[in-house]
């Protein structure tokens, strides 16, 4: 049992596939684990108030803001990072997208950008529907992937370059090839 006492604690966390032992304070974040103590670097801090999804990372399955989330958090999960998505063969259809309509210009959101995107893909598949959705009382109908969704969606992600034209072509390219 953990007490607040103690200055370091144990955790486990699955990230990536791949099982890490960490010895850290309570209170350090997931981001901070990833990036300072794992080296994923690929996870970026931004605003670092959970404004701006630079940091997003997917957890069981869903985009989380790893900079508001504590590592301890996460023991008992699936932790997916950007460095998480490709294969050694090919790139995540969504990665391949953002690439083919240079749904990126600096590059710095870009990575929470497709974690938040590939999971979009995956709210729209199992059909859950979001504030723009046109009839959440019809669950039988599949929700259109319309360019309000897909902005709805990805509202919590931030691109000072105001790529957004091309990331929501990006994810209707990632859409189309599941």
């Amino acid at each position: 049992m953990l007490t607040f006492s103690q200055e370091h604690i144990e955790i486990r966390l699955k990230i990536n596939n791949r099982e890490h032992i960490l010895h850290l304070e309570p209170w350090v974040t997931l981001l901070d684990a990833l990036r300072e103590r794992i080296g994923l670097t690929g996870t970026k801090k931004g605003c670092n108030h959970g404004q701006c999804g630079a940091c997003t990372v997917l957890v069981d399955g869903e985009r989380i803001n790893s900079c508001l989330t504590l590592a301890v958090q996460c023991e008992g999960t699936e932790i997916t990072t950007i460095e998480g998505l490709a294969t050694e063969e090919k790139f995540h259809p969504v990665q391949q997208a953002f690439i083919e309509h240079d749904g990126f210009q600096c590059g710095y959101c870009t990575s929470g950008q497709i974690c938040s995107a590939v999971a979009v893909l995956e709210e729209i598949a199992a059909n859950t529907p979001s504030i723009v959705t046109e009839n959440i009382a019809n669950t039988e109908k599949a929700i259109a992937l319309t360019e309000d969704e897909i902005r709805e969606r990805m509202s919590g992600n931030l691109c000072r370059c105001g790529a957004y034209p091309n990331i929501v072509k990006a994810i209707r390219q990632a859409y189309s090839v599941r």
